[in-house]
């Protein structure tokens, strides 16, 4: 799980960047929500069409986006990454991904995080899960069936949330007390656009609603924030 501030050390310095990255524009916080009871901090979250899920200490908290408040809660272990496949959830936690059933969070089956422990964001896109690698600072495509890695984007910033929305991978990062949110070419991990966040304000778990909103976990400070995507062309 990744915290809302990330101390960097010595031996934490970001590698090379493949390729040279933008430069960034302020993110636009629209709305900011929580904490929430039994949600200290935030380690994942997800969007399945009608409430933002955060993964918390107490469980899976479903969240209306557009008042802020809890619809539901689900018991499991909830340690990183959430996504939505349009019909279940999945869940990092113990080193495993688990799906769940999104009405009672029975686990329907279980397959190996590719991260041994690092990994920190989770989505589904195109019939395949995508997992952030925090201090690996990587992306990884998986089979959701086996768990079989598909492909590895590199980054030279901690990853600590993706998400794709329409068609585009974005994905958060953390570096001492800054983070961006970032659209990377899903082949080459070049950096094509950065949206910078305030200097303190930490991302852990990344989501879009499909559209102009990118939900950011807020971390140790247990927030839920919501940043407007900006439109293209």
């Amino acid at each position: 799980m990744v915290a809302d501030m990330i101390t960097m050390t010595r031996d934490d310095a970001p590698s090379a960047a493949a390729g040279a990255a933008p430069g960034a524009t302020s993110a636009e916080i629209i709305r900011e929500y929580g904490p929430y009871p039994g949600a200290p901090r935030v380690a994942g979250v997800s969007y399945d069409g009608e409430h933002v899920w955060i993964a918390a200490p107490s469980g899976l908290i479903a969240i209306d986006p557009d008042t802020g408040q809890v619809r539901r809660t689900l018991e499991t272990a909830a340690d990183a990454g959430t996504a939505f496949d349009g019909t279940h959830l999945y869940q990092l936690a113990d080193h495993v991904i688990r799906k769940l059933d999104r009405t009672t969070g029975e686990v329907l089956t279980t397959i190996p995080a590719p991260g041994k422990g690092r990994d920190s964001g989770l989505t589904w896109a195109e019939g395949t899960l995508w997992v952030g690698q925090y201090r690996d600072r990587t992306i990884t495509q998986i089979d959701p069936v086996d768990g079989k890695v598909l492909r590895t984007i590199q980054s030279n910033r901690f990853v600590t949330g993706v998400t794709f929305v329409d068609g585009d991978l974005w994905h958060a990062t953390g570096e001492g007390d800054a983070s961006e949110l970032r659209r990377v070419d899903r082949d080459t991990g070049d950096v094509l656009e950065r949206l910078e966040l305030p200097a303190g304000v930490g991302v852990s778990g990344l989501e879009s609603d499909g559209a102009d909103r990118l939900f950011c976990g807020g971390g140790e400070s247990g927030k839920l924030r919501v940043v407007r995507r900006p439109k293209r062309g």
